[in-house]
C-alpha cells in the first residue's frame, strides 16, 4: 500500500508541475451538449483554448517499480461522463492490455509490469470513449504518451576496453598517456544520473586522470623502463557527478613504458684473449666480442672500431647486424717470427644517440683484445721476388742465367732445395742447381725460335718436400746477330727494250729474323762478279731499301731477254752478316705508251766471271732437267700430273714434272712448274716465284732443309736438319711429314737419304739416288 501511495504522489507532483507550466489540460465541452467537435473546429476554441471532451494528462511512470500492486499511471475522463457508468473507456497501442490496463468505468490506467527506461523511454497509446450499450465512439480517439521516468539504476561502464597505452620513459610530469571514457545508460537530460566523473583507484603514485575528460597523465618524471616497463592503473567512473549514492564502474589500463637511449654500451669484460695460426688467410675471423646495452630495439644497435694504430693495420672489426657483436678478422698476413702477440683496443658506441640524454654520460666503451699468433711450419719464401732473367742466345750450354734464393721463414731455418717444374720446361732447356738455386742453360738457345721462356721454380725444405713454394720466372733470350738479311721476296722486274738510262726498274727491301736493340741497318751493293756490268746500277737509298736503275740506252731481247742481277745485302752486325739475292729482269716488247706487250722466258746470269762455255753447260743442264708433262697415263710409281691444280699466279704453264740431282754442292730453287740449279749459298735460298705452290729445298752442313713460304712458324729438326710445320710432330728423330696448300709432302728422313727429288704441282717426293 505504501508503494502504491508513493507512485501516486509522484504522479500528482508531476501533474501539478505540468499544469503550472503548460496551463490546464482539462478541457470541458460546451454547455449545449455532450458531443465533441473535431479538432480545428472554431466552435471548440474558447478564450484561446481548444475545447476538448477529454480530461486527461500526459502521463509519467517511474521505472523499476518493485511493488506488489499495479502502479497507478493516471486517469482519462470525458466531460460527458455523468458517472452513471454509461461510458466505457478503452485504450490501444504500445503495451495496451499487457503492460497497461484501464478501468472501463473510471478511466484509471495502471502499469502491471516493471519498466526499464534504458530499454524503452516512452509508450504511445490511443484513448477511446464508447457508449457502453452501442459500443459507438462518443468522441474521436486521442493519442497520448506514457513516459518512463528515469531513476539512477545504471552504473557507468567502460565500453572500449581493454585499454593499452604507452609513454616514453623519463617523460616530464603531465605527459598525456591516453584517454578513457565511460558511458552511463541513464537519462542524461534528467537529473545527474548520467553525469560521470573519473578518479584513479590504483597507480595514483605514477599517474593521474582528469576527472571530467578521462585523460591519463604522468604524475612523476622518473619513469624508468629498465626498472619497470609496464604499469596496471585502475580508473573509476562515478555518476551523480560523484555525489554520495552515485553508482560507479572501473577499468584497468595497461601502460607500457617505451625505451629511450638513456643507457650507454658496456663490455662485460675489460680484456678478451684469442689465438690464431700465422698462416690464416686475410679475412679469417679471429673471435667475437659484444658490448651489452640495457636499452632495447634500435637503441642497442652498435658500431665497433679499432682505436690504436696496430689494430687498424693488422685487424679489421665489423658489426654483426643480427647479434650486434664485434667480429674481429685478419686484415694483414700474420707472422709468428715477427710478432707473437698483438694487443689492440676495441671501442663500442651506440649507432643512434639521443641528444636529450647526452648529459647522462658518454655513450661508448672500450675493451682490450689480445691476439696470440701460433707458429706453423711454413714453406720457403723466395727473396727477392724478382721474376725476370736475361741470357744471350749464343750462350754456351751450362751458362749461368741467374740465381734464385729462398729462405725458410720458420725459427728452425731448415735448408732449402730447388727444382724446376718440368711441366713448364718439357724440353729441359734450363737446369737448376738444387743447392744454390743457380739456373743454367741446358740446351742451345735460339731467340728466333723462342724469344721468351716461362718456367716455374720450386723451393722446398730439404727434409720435408711437402713444404714447397713456387715462383714464376720469365727468361728473355737476348738477340745476337746470327741470321743474315735476305731479300723480302723473289723480285722480278720487266723493262722495255727502248728504256732510257736512269729509269727506275725495281725498289729492293730485305727481311732479317734478328732484332737488334738499335734497329736494323742494311747496306746494298753489287757483288764483285756483277760490278762490271754496264746494263744496270744499284743505289743504296740509306733507308734499308735500294733502287735498281737502267744504265744503258735500250736493250735487244733478240740478243738477251732475261738478266739475273745478283744483289749483296749486308746488315750492321755485330758481326755483319750478308747474303746475295737475285733480281730477275726481263726485256719485253712495249707499245708507244710503255705498256708491256710480250716477254720471253730465257734467263742469263749477270756474271762477268762465267765463261760462255759455262753458260752453255748450265743451259744444257736446265734443258735436261725439264721434261714436258703429258696428259698420258702416268708411269709406274709416278703420280699423274694435274695441270688443273696449277694456281693462276704461277707464271709458266703447262704443268711439268721436275727432277734434280741432289748434292751438297748444289741447291734447287723450285717454282711452279720451273726449276733452276744455282750455286750453293751458305745462307739458304728464297723461292724463285711468288706463287702459292712455291717452295725451296737446299743444303746446310747439318743436313737437308725443306721449307715453304706458306708454312709460318716452321721449326728446325736438329736430328735430320729438316723443317716441318708446327702442326706436325717429329717422330723417331725427324720422321715428320710436311704438307701445304699444294699438297706437297716431304718426309724429313727421306730427304736426307734421297739422292734426288721430284717435284710437281701436286706432289714433291724423294727418289733414290741415281748413280
Amino acid at each position: 500500500m505504501a508503494k502504491g501511495l508513493q507512485g501516486f504522489s509522484w504522479t500528482m507532483l508531476l501533474l501539478l508541475c505540468a499544469i503550472q507550466e503548460l496551463g490546464a489540460w482539462a478541457v470541458h465541452t460546451a454547455a449545449e451538449g455532450p458531443g465533441l467537435g473535431q479538432p480545428g473546429d472554431p466552435a471548440l476554441l474558447v478564450s484561446g483554448r481548444v475545447k476538448r471532451g477529454w480530461v486527461w494528462n500526459q502521463f509519467f511512470v517511474v521505472e523499476e517499480y518493485t511493488g506488489t500492486e499495479p502502479l497507478y499511471v493516471g486517469k482519462i475522463h470525458s466531460d460527458s461522463d455523468e458517472g452513471d457508468g454509461s461510458i466505457k473507456y478503452t485504450i490501444s497501442g504500445e503495451g495496451a492490455g499487457t503492460i497497461f490496463l484501464i478501468d472501463e468505468i473510471t478511466g484509471d490506467i495502471h502499469a502491471t509490469e516493471r519498466l526499464d527506461r534504458e530499454q524503452k523511454t516512452f509508450y504511445t497509446l490511443r484513448a477511446q470513449a464508447r457508449d457502453r450499450q452501442t459500443d459507438q465512439l462518443l468522441e474521436p480517439e486521442s493519442e497520448f504518451i506514457i513516459k518512463v521516468q528515469d531513476i539512477n539504476d545504471s552504473e557507468p561502464r567502460f565500453l572500449e576496453g581493454p585499454y593499452i597505452g604507452s609513454v616514453a620513459e623519463l617523460s616530464p610530469v603531465g605527459t598525456s598517456v591516453m584517454q578513457v571514457m565511460a558511458s552511463d545508460a541513464d537519462d542524461p537530460t534528467y537529473g545527474s544520473s548520467a553525469r560521470v566523473v573519473y578518479s584513479v583507484l590504483e597507480g595514483e603514485q605514477h599517474f593521474t586522470v582528469d576527472s571530467k575528460t578521462g585523460v591519463i597523465r604522468t604524475a612523476v618524471a622518473d619513469l624508468d623502463r629498465e626498472t619497470q616497463d609496464r604499469y596496471e592503473v585502475v580508473i573509476r567512473a562515478t555518476d551523480m557527478a560523484g555525489q554520495l549514492g552515485g553508482l560507479s564502474g572501473s577499468t584497468t589500463v595497461t601502460i607500457v613504458v617505451t625505451d629511450v637511449n638513456d643507457n650507454p654500451p658496456r663490455f662485460p669484460q675489460k680484456m678478451y684473449q684469442f689465438s690464431i695460426v700465422e698462416t690464416a688467410p686475410v679475412g679469417t675471423a679471429i673471435g667475437r666480442v659484444k658490448a651489452e646495452d640495457s636499452d632495447v630495439g634500435e637503441n642497442t644497435d652498435m658500431t665497433y672500431q679499432m682505436k690504436d694504430e696496430e689494430g687498424v693495420e693488422m685487424f679489421k672489426v665489423t658489426t654483426d647486424s643480427n647479434t650486434q657483436e664485434a667480429v674481429i678478422t685478419v686484415q694483414k698476413p700474420l707472422d709468428y717470427e715477427s710478432k707473437k702477440v698483438h694487443t689492440v683496443v676495441v671501442e663500442a658506441l651506440n649507432k643512434f644517440v639521443d641528444p636529450r640524454f647526452v648529459d647522462l654520460g658518454t655513450f661508448r666503451d672500450q675493451t682490450i683484445v689480445r691476439v696470440s699468433v701460433l707458429d706453423v711450419d711454413e714453406p720457403p719464401e723466395f727473396r727477392p721476388p724478382s721474376n725476370l732473367m736475361e741470357v744471350q742466345e749464343d750462350a754456351q750450354v751450362g751458362s749461368v742465367v741467374g740465381v734464385v734464393t729462398a729462405l725458410d721463414p720458420d725459427t728452425a731455418n731448415h735448408p732449402v732445395r730447388y727444382a724446376i717444374d718440368r711441366s713448364t720446361d718439357t724440353e729441359r732447356i734450363f737446369d737448376i742447381d738444387a743447392n744454390t738455386g743457380a739456373i743454367v742453360t741446358g740446351k742451345v738457345l735460339d731467340r728466333e725460335t723462342a724469344g721468351w721462356h716461362n718456367i716455374t721454380v720450386l723451393a722446398m725444405e730439404a727434409d720435408n718436400h711437402s713444404q714447397v713454394s713456387r715462383a714464376s720466372l720469365r727468361i728473355r733470350i737476348l738477340d745476337v746477330n746470327d741470321n743474315p738479311p735476305e731479300l723480302a721476296t723473289p723480285y722480278e722486274a720487266a723493262v722495255c727494250e727502248d728504256a732510257k738510262p736512269g729509269q727506275l726498274i725495281q725498289t729492293i727491301s730485305v727481311v732479317d729474323r734478328d732484332e737488334p736493340q738499335g734497329g736494323h741497318r742494311f747496306y746494298f751493293t753489287l757483288p764483285p762478279e756483277a760490278t762490271n756490268n754496264h746494263h744496270f746500277s744499284l743505289l743504296d737509298i740509306k733507308d734499308n731499301t735500294a733502287a735498281v736503275h737502267t744504265q744503258r740506252v735500250g736493250f735487244n731481247r733478240q740478243e738477251q731477254d732475261v738478266y739475273l742481277l745478283p744483289i749483296l745485302v749486308v746488315d750492321s752486325g755485330p758481326p755483319p752478316l750478308s747474303s746475295t739475292g737475285t733480281l730477275t729482269i726481263r726485256i719485253c716488247g712495249c707499245d708507244s705508251n710503255g705498256a708491256i706487250q710480250s716477254c720471253n722466258s730465257t734467263a742469263y746470269a749477270m756474271s762477268a766471271t762465267l765463261s760462255p762455255g759455262a753458260l752453255i753447260a748450265l743451259l744444257v743442264c736446265v734443258l735436261i732437267l725439264i721434261g714436258e708433262c703429258r696428259p698420258a697415263p702416268a708411269a709406274p710409281g709416278r703420280p699423274a700430273c694435274n695441270p688443273a691444280r696449277t694456281r693462276p699466279r704461277c707464271p709458266l704453264t703447262p704443268c711439268r714434272w721436275l727432277t734434280a740431282e741432289w748434292s751438297a754442292g748444289a741447291r734447287a730453287v723450285v717454282g711452279t712448274p720451273a726449276l733452276s740449279l744455282l750455286p750453293t749459298r751458305r745462307s739458304g735460298m728464297q723461292p724463285k716465284h711468288s706463287c702459292p705452290c712455291d717452295g725451296w729445298v737446299g743444303a746446310k752442313s747439318q743436313g737437308a732443309i725443306c721449307r715453304l713460304p706458306s708454312c709460318a712458324g716452321s721449326r728446325h729438326l736438329a736430328a735430320k736438319g729438316a723443317y716441318v710445320c708446327p702442326s706436325t710432330e717429329a717422330k723417331g728423330g725427324g720422321h715428320g711429314t710436311y704438307s701445304h696448300a699444294c699438297n706437297t709432302e716431304m718426309a724429313g728422313s727421306e730427304l736426307e737419304q734421297a739422292g734426288r727429288i721430284e717435284m710437281g704441282c701436286t706432289q714433291t717426293r724423294a727418289l733414290p739416288r741415281t748413280g
